[in-house]
């Protein structure tokens, strides 16, 4: 069996300064581009255009912007997890349905008159049942591609979608605008710090179990022939997918395919070495949703668009264009 080199630390170090790098040129452009003419520079001006553009600058751009980072982050990670669980590069919260879960889960909240605690409690507590339930119906897939257990996660996917429109058709009127736009991927006012806390949090636990994630991506036999408990390294991906999922919906909505093409993306990029894939999973999928923002904001400006429209009409045709080389090499 093919086991990793060490990671070279000058290598780590220039693929994150590469990445700390875009982000900060993604950041700048969206502090300086959306609906209106106001630039970061003229904070410093003297009249009412200062305090215009301080309002537009850091009270909208900023906060969302940060949101963005943290909650593309969220789902690069939670389909970079998925994706090892399953050795599926098509795998991702979006498709298995692990979104549709938490979905279900905060909608039923809020149609309920709950607090954001709450909230995203049931966001959790969807997310996490969604996924155990996929891999509990598809637990006797022993093939390489695991297609049975893709194929119980969109189908489980479906069924959460047709929930949500149950939801939304039993709202009342005050709710159900504000329910439709987050239904679609939403950043205006969302709460960054808990989704930027949650993202380092996982980062953190995920960090010292790189080397048996490692042997996890050559599957279950090989991890545990070579010493790593599989079945306790299981159950920490369940929980960490399912929270980076319900702290990524609940925060800015349902937002697909990001999970999905920053993984991906990066594997063949860097490689297979989970060492060097969580961080820049992390940051490759904020710099994603970043960018998908900033058009969603200038596209149609003055209006805007939801982001979660923008990524799914960038993410579909990677998506069916993934499916068919993968069906080219069987």
């Amino acid at each position: 069996m093919k086991h990793h080199a060490p990671l070279s630390r000058r290598r780590l170090l220039l693929t994150l300064a590469s990445l700390l790098l875009l982000t900060a040129i993604l950041l700048c452009a969206s502090l300086c581009l959306g609906s209106t003419a106001y630039r970061p520079w003229q904070l410093w001006n003297d009249g009412p255009d200062a305090l215009l553009a301080r309002d537009v600058v850091l009270s909208l751009r900023l906060p969302r912007s940060l949101a963005a980072l943290a909650v593309g982050g969220l789902l690069a990670l939670a389909g970079l997890l998925q994706q090892i669980l399953l050795r599926n590069p098509l795998a991702e919260p979006y498709v298995l349905g692990t979104s549709g879960g938490a979905s279900v889960g905060a909608l039923t909240a809020l149609l309920l008159g709950a607090g954001s605690v709450l909230v995203s409690l049931a966001a959790g507590g969807g997310a996490l049942a969604t996924t155990l339930l996929v891999f509990a119906l598809a637990r006797n897939d022993h093939s390489s591609q695991q297609a049975r257990l893709l194929l119980t996660g969109i189908a489980l996917a479906s069924f959460a979608s047709a929930l949500s429109s149950l939801l939304l058709s039993l709202a009342p009127e005050g709710l159900l605008r504000g329910m439709i736009y987050w239904m679609l991927g939403d950043l205006s006012g969302a709460h960054w710090p808990a989704a930027a806390a949650a993202l380092l949090a996982l980062l953190v636990l995920l960090w010292p179990w790189s080397r048996d994630l490692n042997l996890m991506s050559h599957g279950r036999e090989a991890a545990h022939a070579l010493g790593s408990h599989t079945l306790r390294l299981q159950w920490l991906l369940y929980f960490c997918s399912a929270a980076a999922t319900a702290v990524a919906v609940t925060t800015a909505g349902m937002i697909g395919f990001v999970g999905l093409i920053v993984p991906h993306a990066l594997r063949l990029l860097l490689g297979q070495d989970i060492r060097l894939l969580l961080p820049a999973s992390a940051l490759g999928g904020g710099c994603v949703l970043l960018a998908a923002d900033i058009g969603s904001r200038i596209i149609l400006a003055p209006q805007q668009l939801p982001v979660g429209v923008v990524t799914s009409l960038a993410g579909v045709p990677v998506f069916l264009w993934l499916l068919q080389q993968r069906g080219g090499r069987r």
